[in-house]
């Protein structure tokens, strides 16, 4: 939930914490933050071989499709939001000249990985990432399902689920 940036350590710990192998369940709602957080998960679940299933509540954008198409499971509900842009990456820190321009060409070099990286894990082709990408598209929940990258739970479906096996059980 939130800003990767923000809650990376937290996230990290926990995904260190689960046995190698074991299955774990990302519920995730957050606009995205850190590249470089989203990458980190995303390699903590690749290399600890977590059988991973995320379950996107509310929101899954930017940097945090990268976690989201790491898991081997993906949810969405018809009211899930993913948004798809190009990076956008930024440095709060004073830097000369030369160190900028050198960041610059590392940026171009990571923004053309980055997007390979995100298709390959969806299974998708390229261009079909860079389509959402360009110039940055929210990709609802039966969007993804129909691309075949994730599977649908409807709340409300739940809801009347519930409803009537309670009706059957008072009868």
């Amino acid at each position: 939930m939130g800003d990767l940036t923000d809650n990376v350590a937290e996230i990290a710990d926990k995904l260190l914490g689960a046995p190698q192998g074991s299955e774990c369940t990302l519920y995730i709602d957050s606009p995205g933050g850190s590249p470089y957080a989203a990458v980190s998960l995303m390699n903590l679940l690749i290399l600890r071989d977590l059988d991973a299933t995320a379950i996107v509540t509310g929101e899954c954008s930017s940097a945090a499709l990268w976690p989201f198409a790491a898991c081997r499971t993906r949810w969405v509900t018809p009211y899930s939001a993913l948004l798809f842009h190009p990076m956008r990456w930024q440095s709060e820190e004073n830097v000369q000249l030369a160190e900028a321009a050198e960041w610059a060409k590392h940026f171009a070099h990571l923004e053309s990985q980055m997007d390979q990286l995100l298709a390959s894990l969806l299974h998708v082709p390229l261009e079909k990432v860079i389509a959402w990408m360009q110039p940055g598209r929210y990709v609802t929940g039966p969007e993804i399902v129909e691309a075949g990258l994730a599977k649908m739970v409807d709340p409300l479906v739940l809801l009347a689920d519930r409803a009537s096996a309670a009706d059957s059980r008072r009868k």
